[in-house]
Formats: structure tokens, C-alpha cells, sequence
């Protein structure tokens, strides 16, 4: 069936675009805290504040939209004064007297929970690392290349390691940590020049690609024991189709700049096995886990239809088709494309609503007690795929 929603390159380049100034930031330009800095993120779908404190993952994401918005978009100073005041509020009060990234803080920058989430961290990098690129700011330089040499170490162990609110299970290492730092130190290190933060990036996306994306059946796991030895349990069966295709453009971003074309061929058709097992042939959409056996997944409400993975199949599926012009990935772009934009806008709000059950209605927070919504997937989604678009248009 004809997608309803097609459009050509040009057409759906203007759609993004207009979609991403005139109904996505416009929401989170109301929720910019002018007095102290940050940006208020626990929040409903239609903007109300529920509590006043700031995750620091939040903020630094939301550095990184705003900054790359100057950066990638339209060099408008109004994201760079939104960018300017996160940034002071991050270097002010985010980290304790060890450097780690704080939990949550308040309005006003004090605590509220100490460092728990190595994800804080990460995103707190990523945020300073694109600010950096906006302002030439030597400190924002200075603390990312500092939480790389706090953070690296950490890595090698996942025993220990704090991820809030995702907890490893016991005797398992994660694909999150790699995943998300690979690309972090990717992006510090092209900033920076530094080949100790580069290999370092690439050590780590190898540990995704050779120890729990598993050739046998091109499904990649969650969860293995170090080593990458896959386990037959609840816990390693589980897959997260969604997580792994957006990894998979880290990975392309990584192995791109790297020069490696078969880590990109294994990239993209990781992308396309993910994305058939990945969605839901009854409703439509992307379940949030799975597991190989078809059981239920160890993992927070594996049906439902969270607004992430969604975004991120949007932007893989662009970039793959302007990879291989395969017909399978601009197929699934346009199926994944009618799917998003049916059911996720918030017509009376703007943005997103964020969690859909099975069947695409609305629900509340699929992690119990995280009331937090933030301005990064969608608006990163969209930014990337302009710059995909801008390619495709002029093939």
C-alpha cells in the first residue's frame, strides 16, 4: 500500500523543517528557565510543570539540541542564548567534588540526588562538546575532555557501574554504556583532535559490533556476559530493536570517519533486521523490547510504543537509503514515517506525546516515578534528517 503521507525529497525536507521550528521547539522555548539557567523537563505532554527540578542527562541533551541548532540549522543566535544559559548552569553546579555528574538538581542548582547514572555523564559531555563547537568555549572543552578520563576507566567494568534508571543485572554487561560513549567520545574527539579519545570511541564500538551484535542471527543483545557470551535466559534473549537502529548510526558515524565500509554494510543491515523484527505487523509501530523467542522481555513495559525509538528509525532509515538507495529502506521510511506522524504529534501542544500503548493510545511514564520529558531525540531526529534530505534532494 501507497504510504498516505509521501512526499518527494524537497517536499518532505520543507515538511521536517517547518515541523522542527514551527511545532517541536517552540514547545521547549516556553520551558526555558530564564532566571537560573537549564530547562524545566519534568513536564506533560502539553508542557505543565510538575516538579521544578533538573535532571542533569536532561540538560545536557538539551545543551546539545540547542547548540547543534546553531550549529547545523541556521547559525540563530536566540539557540545560542538558550545554550549559553544551560552551559552556566552545568559548569555552576553539575558535577560534585570527584567531577561526577549530579542525578537531579534543583531549580536553583542545588541537590537533590548525588551521581548515580553514568548516562549523566555522557550527556553532559555531549552537550559540553557541541557548545564547545558554538562558542570556541575552552572551559566546556576543558570539562568534556576531563569526564572522558573519569569516565573511560569506568567502562571497562560494568559491575559497578551506576546507570540509573536502567539497572545492569547482575553478572551482565550492558550495550547502553558502550553504545552512547562510543559516540560521545567520537564527536569529543573530532573536536579535540585527540587520537586517545577517538581509538578509545572506536575500542568501544567494536565491543558493540563483535560482542553483542551476534552474526549467527544479526540480532544484537542487550545484555551478554563480558566477553560477549550470550546467555539463555530472560535477560539474554531480550533485544531492543529501537536501540540497536539507533546505535547502528553511531556506528555509521564512527566507522564513516574511520574509513571502515564493512562496519558500514554490517551497520546498515543490522538497521534493516531490526527494523522488520522490531515492528509490530498487528498495530504498527516499534515495540520498545522483545525477545528472540517471542516471550516477554526483561524490560520496562516491552509493548509499548514509546516515542524514541520511532524518532531514531527516522533519521537510520534516511541515512540508509542515502547509503545503499535500497528500496527496503525507503520503504520502511515511509512505513515508519505514516506510523510517527498519525500518532505521536501533539496537535494542541506541540511536540510529542511520549508513550503510546500497543494499540497507539496515550499512557503515562513507562518508567515508574521518571516524569521526565526533554527536548532530544525528536529534535536531533529531525535536524540529522534535514541534512540527509539536503543530499538526497540534490542527487
Amino acid at each position: 500500500m501507497e504510504p498516505r503521507m509521501k512526499m518527494n525529497w524537497n517536499e518532505l525536507y520543507d515538511f521536517y523543517r517547518g515541523h522542527l521550528l514551527n511545532d517541536v521547539m517552540p514547545f521547549w522555548m516556553r520551558l526555558v528557565d530564564r532566571e537560573h539557567g537549564g530547562l524545566h523537563n519534568c513536564v506533560t505532554n502539553d508542557g505543565e510543570i510538575v516538579s521544578t527540578d533538573k535532571y542533569i542527562w536532561s540538560q545536557g541533551r538539551a545543551l546539545w539540541v540547542f547548540s547543534a541548532l546553531y550549529n547545523e540549522l541556521d547559525r540563530d543566535p536566540k539557540w545560542l542564548d538558550v545554550a549559553d544559559g544551560i552551559a552556566r548552569f552545568l559548569k555552576a553546579h553539575g558535577r560534585d567534588e570527584h567531577g561526577a555528574w549530579r542525578f537531579i538538581l534543583s531549580t536553583d542548582g542545588n541537590v537533590v540526588e548525588p551521581p548515580k547514572s553514568i548516562y549523566a555523564d555522557a550527556f553532559a559531555i555531549y552537550g559540553l562538546t557541541q557548545y564547545a563547537r558554538a562558542r570556541d568555549d575552552d572551559e566546556a572543552r576543558r570539562i568534556a575532555v576531563e569526564g572522558f578520563h573519569r569516565t573511560s576507566p569506568l567502562l571497562r567494568d560494568h559491575t559497578t557501574l551506576p546507570t540509573a534508571p536502567h539497572d545492569i543485572p547482575a553478572g551482565y554487561q550492558s550495550h547502553g554504556p558502550s553504545m552512547i560513549f562510543a559516540l560521545v567520545y567520537h564527536d569529543l574527539g573530532v573536536l579535540t583532535g585527540d587520537p586517545e579519545i577517538l581509538n578509545r570511541s572506536l575500542e568501544l564500538a567494536e565491543i558493540v559490533m563483535t560482542r553483542h551484535l551476534k552474526p549467527e542471527d544479526m540480532l544484537l543483545y542487550e545484555f551478554v556476559k563480558p566477553g560477549g557470551e550470550r546467555v539463555d535466559s530472560d535477560v539474554g534473549k531480550t533485544f531492543l530493536a529501537g536501540h540497536v537502529i539507533e546505535c547502528m548510526w553511531f556506528m555509521h558515524r564512527i566507522y564513516r570517519y574511520h574509513n571502515r565500509p564493512d562496519r558500514v554494510a554490517l551497520a546498515m543491515e543490522a538497521i534493516h533486521r531490526h527494523i522488520e523484527r522490531g515492528w509490530d505487523e498487528e498495530y504498527g509501530g516499534i515495540f520498545l523490547a522483545q525477545r528472540t523467542d517471542g516471550g516477554e522481555a526483561v524490560w520496562h513495559r516491552p509493548d509499548a510504543k514509546v516515542w524514541w525509538p520511532i524518532t531514531e528509525a527516522l533519521y537510520a532509515l534516511l541515512l540508509a537509503y542515502a547509503e545503499t538507495h535500497a528500496d527496503w529502506a525507503k520503504d520502511w521510511y515511509w512505513r515508519v514515517h505514516d506510523y510517527a506522524f498519525e500518532h505521536y504529534p501533539n496537535c494542541k501542544s506541540g511536540d510529542w506525546i511520549q508513550n503510546l500503548d500497543r494499540r497507539g493510545n496515550p499512557i503515562p511514564v513507562v518508567v515508574k516515578g521518571l516524569q521526565v520529558k526533554d527536548p532530544f531525540h525528536l529534535p536531533r531526529a529531525l535536524l540529522y534528517s534535514l541534512g540527509v534530505l539536503d543530499r538526497l534532494r540534490k542527487e
